[in-house]
């Protein structure tokens, strides 16, 4: 038999997959590791789809997506950041935020290239990187409280340096930045002719404060590259729609990565995501109100069990330290999952730097939260008995 790549020996399932996957093996399972909003798609962004479908043309779009979609995504940046795309060559509309990670680093990386990435990070990157030839550089975050600092990013910065990766508010850990902590990290970007790659896909998932977008700083523009979408602002994981703004320099190779790997996205789906951001724009808060709601809630039950823990100012993950019971992550994922039938995603998965942790996925009902807390707790004090 023919050989695949030989870089595929290195791909892993990733650990929430591993974990989801083995969820039917426990009927009585609580599930907490995909990162799904539980939040139903809105009934408008719905029937915006089937109107569509009755009524328009289900023919290829132009390659970077309905002009009306690219204009929808150009206004909300302008709105909400003051930030200038360009819907006819600066905005790329993609099947979801991932396939525009992959056309963005397939777009920049050379073989060789360095991507600078604080960790613990999205597991997703890594692979990407390495089947564009490139290097993946993780940065350690643990003992700057979860952030990248500007000094952290500047003394990894070297002439291999392609690009620098960020994703905020941070999956696994809930993190967010301030405006000044990336007024700080922005004066690093404009010393150093790097990529700035930011994954802004929890940006409406911001639960305190505002949102701070790299759109905003327009003096770095032609350096930044923003992946966003709608997955998880809008529960709209299914309908597989991102896109990343740009300036037209860059995003001339990123299209033609897209228009070779996909051509366009769904067109149902673009109809719907026009609805979702001409009138839809309310839906975010309302679910943060809930997600706020949960979260306080397990951060509360976490520090009552004694576990060392973050709160997380965004997204809809948590991140406590399971380390005084061992470093093995994957181990005390598997036990816990085997002997109380809970599934959450060993930190390990989430880069060296997130071993001895957890991650808990809180986008799911307050009653599976409870049940889940319980069950933890149950866990730890078997743990703590023997």
């Amino acid at each position: 038999m023919p050989k695949a790549n030989r870089k595929m020996k290195d791909i892993e399932v990733p650990g929430t997959r591993q974990f989801a996957n083995r969820v039917d093996e426990f009927p009585d399972c609580v599930d907490l590791t995909l990162g799904q909003p539980d939040f139903e798609t809105p009934g408008p962004i719905k029937e915006a789809s089937i109107d569509a479908i009755r009524t328009k043309s289900m023919k290829y779009s132009h390659n970077t997506g309905l002009f009306e979609l690219r204009e929808a995504i150009s206004d909300y940046y302008k709105k909400k950041y003051g930030a200038d795309y360009d819907p006819n060559g600066e905005v790329l509309v993609t099947v979801g935020g991932s396939e525009g990670i992959d056309g963005v680093l397939r777009a920049i990386l050379d073989p060789g290239d360095e991507v600078i990435i604080p960790a613990p990070t999205y597991l997703g990157y890594e692979p990407i990187i390495e089947l564009s030839g490139g290097v993946t550089k993780f940065v350690d975050m643990t003992d700057t409280g979860l952030i990248a600092t500007p000094e952290l990013i500047e003394d990894n910065i070297t002439e291999k340096t392609k690009a620098v990766l960020l994703n905020y508010p941070t999956n696994p850990t809930g993190v967010t930045y301030t405006k000044e902590q990336m007024d700080a990290l922005v004066e690093v970007f404009r010393r150093h002719d790097v990529f700035i790659i930011t994954d802004e896909i929890y940006g409406e998932n911001t639960l305190e404060g505002d949102h701070i977008s790299l759109a905003m700083y327009k003096d770095i523009k032609e350096k930044v590259l923003v992946i966003n979408g709608l997955s998880k602002s809008h529960g709209m994981t299914g309908w597989r729609i991102g896109y990343v703004t740009g300036h037209r320099k860059i995003m001339e190779e990123v299209t033609a990565v897209h228009l070779y790997n996909t051509i366009c996205a769904s067109i149902p789906s673009q109809y719907a995501a026009i609805e979702a951001l001409r009138n839809q724009l309310h839906i975010p808060k309302e679910m943060n109100a809930e997600y706020i709601r949960r979260r306080d809630y397990i951060y509360d039950r976490l520090v009552g069990m004694g576990l060392e823990v973050k709160k997380p100012t965004g997204a809809f993950y948590i991140f406590p330290s399971v380390e005084k019971y061992g470093k093995d992550s994957f181990k005390f994922c598997t036990n816990l999952l085997e002997t109380v039938q809970l599934a959450v995603v060993p930190g390990r998965s989430f880069s060296e730097f997130g071993e001895g942790h957890i991650r808990l996925s809180f986008a799911c009902s307050m009653k599976e939260l409870e049940e889940a807390a319980d069950r933890l707790e149950k866990y730890i004090n078997i743990l703590e008995t023997k």
